[in-house]
């Protein structure tokens, strides 16, 4: 378990350190089923929503490596800290930040089912850069996983997040961003690609400011709710602020 804390917000990271992919942008540590190297420990959920509480936490994001070693990816276990969260915090927001459970969408229920409020998972980049950045995953997949997460629980606020500097075009960004609105996601997070160590994908660009504002207006102009683009801006990064001013949009 791997947190990072904010101003009564925190994201806890769950299901292990070891992720079973190799994303391009991704520095957490890979391991490999076939070493057995994979571990899950049982009583995560419950130490998390214990270290949540004594936190005083108002707002958490729950999110996890990949975990493709595990029939159901993981699901349960998600699931069932998003649940001992709750119980430990009733006031507080949860938001998932979920993998996308190899297209399993009878996992992603699984976890939706356990009561969070915001349900992100991110695309990450456009379709032609898959292959590079993340070539275990599937864009339509993931847009799929999206979709499913507003039409199972509608009352949810879903999100989406990206990141530009990898060699897209601001147009290839436009057309991600309408997959994204045509897959009922409410909210959109664009931030700048940093190399995170010399063995991940180099920065292709440094994107503009007024790039980013120009993103963020032309994705209020199809109808998000709302578009957080900056340099700095991150999935999880703020949420807890992200969560409140998208929720004051839609009032």
């Amino acid at each position: 378990m791997h947190e990072c804390f904010s101003r009564g917000a925190a994201t806890f990271m769950i299901l292990g350190n070891l992720c079973t992919r190799g994303c391009g942008f991704c520095s957490v540590p890979k391991g490999s089923p076939r070493k057995k190297e994979f571990t899950l420990d049982p009583s995560e959920p419950e130490n998390v929503g214990r270290m949540a509480a004594q936190m005083k936490l108002r707002y958490v994001v729950i999110t996890a490596v990949n975990r493709d070693d595990l029939p159901d990816g993981g699901s349960t276990h998600f699931a069932e800290t998003v649940r001992q969260v709750s119980k430990a915090l009733p006031q507080a927001r949860i938001e998932v930040l979920t993998p996308d459970f190899c297209g399993d969408l009878d996992a992603v229920a699984r976890v939706l089912d356990a009561g969070p409020h915001v349900f992100n998972h991110n695309m990450e980049t456009i379709p032609r850069l898959y292959g590079r950045v993340r070539p275990q995953a599937n864009y339509r997949q993931s847009l799929d996983v999206l979709q499913f997460g507003k039409r199972h629980r509608p009352d949810l606020l879903t999100k989406s997040g990206l990141m530009v500097g990898l060699g897209e075009r601001p147009a290839e960004v436009e057309s991600l961003l309408r997959d994204l609105h045509e897959a009922d996601v409410d909210v959109a997070t664009i931030g700048q690609y940093l190399q995170p160590t010399r063995r991940n994908l180099p920065v292709s660009e440094y994107v503009t400011p007024a790039q980013f504002d120009a993103y963020r207006e032309y994705g209020l102009s199809i109808g998000f709710k709302m578009v957080f683009s900056g340099p700095l801006v991150r999935s999880s990064y703020m949420a807890d602020l992200v969560n409140e001013q998208a929720s004051q949009a839609t009032v």
